[in-house]
């Protein structure tokens, strides 16, 4: 039986021997948060459309472009919607992607997981092309197993994502754990029948992390390979169980 015949409201605790770690992008694993909230409010303004404000764009982080459109901008028509991704990747590009950058200790804590044996996946509500721009500055491509954006599959917090990744290397849910920093993140691994593990480094806090079934909430990725040594069990110092 593959990952897309079982039942998605069926969440595996951490237990057993984990094969795979499946991270998001956006503030899990790249340091962009801020980036994008700056360059969302610049294409409000450049458009003049009503502003959404940091936390109405923070807790819209980790949805899909359209989705994120949809909250700010209800009943949006297809024509306005090119012409807000239009302007935001122009702002993107020009200005606000030269201010992210992985978080300091990603890349280490990423090759140490992989030589330790763990899979690594991508999951992200990032499209294709930028993710590809992302991947090819940081150097870290090599290291992800299987990828999957939002150009392939539904947003989070559908399923889809993950069962994807899952199939593809032929790994079971109860050996798969979602790290992430928003709450879509968590319920996509929810829906998927996969454990999560948040992190307080990206676009929502501790408490809307844990109320959204992560097992545990860490400061950063950093904490993640001895949150794991552990065996998913213990807090590392900064860490919420």
């Amino acid at each position: 039986m593959t990952a897309s015949d079982r039942p998605v409201s069926e969440r595996a605790p951490l237990d057993g021997r984990l094969e795979l770690l499946v991270f998001d992008w956006d503030g899990t694993l790249f340091d962009s948060v801020e980036s994008i909230v700056a360059c969302t409010e610049a294409t409000l303004r450049e458009l003049g459309l009503p502003p959404a404000g940091e936390k109405r764009i923070r807790g819209a982080l980790g949805l899909g472009l359209r989705e994120t459109v949809d909250r700010f901008v209800p009943g949006c028509g297809d024509d306005l919607f090119r012409r807000i991704v239009e302007v935001y990747g122009r702002q993107w590009v020009e200005i606000y992607h030269r201010r992210a950058a992985l978080f300091g200790g990603a890349r280490e804590i990423l090759e140490g997981l992989s030589a330790e044996g763990y899979l690594l996946g991508l999951a992200t509500a990032k499209g294709r092309r930028g993710l590809s721009r992302d991947l090819a500055a940081t150097g870290v491509e090599s290291l992800f197993a299987a990828v999957r954006t939002v150009d392939e599959a539904p947003s989070k917090p559908h399923p889809q994502m993950l069962i994807d990744i899952l199939d593809e290397l032929e790994v079971e849910p109860a050996a798969a754990l979602m790290i992430g920093d928003s709450v879509h993140d968590l319920e996509m691994a929810g829906n998927a029948g996969v454990a999560a593990a948040g992190v307080a480094s990206g676009s929502q806090g501790r408490e809307a992390l844990l109320a959204a079934g992560a097992l545990v909430c860490l400061e950063s990725v950093l904490e993640l390979p001895s949150w794991l040594a552990a065996g998913g069990t213990g807090a590392p110092a900064g860490a919420t169980l």
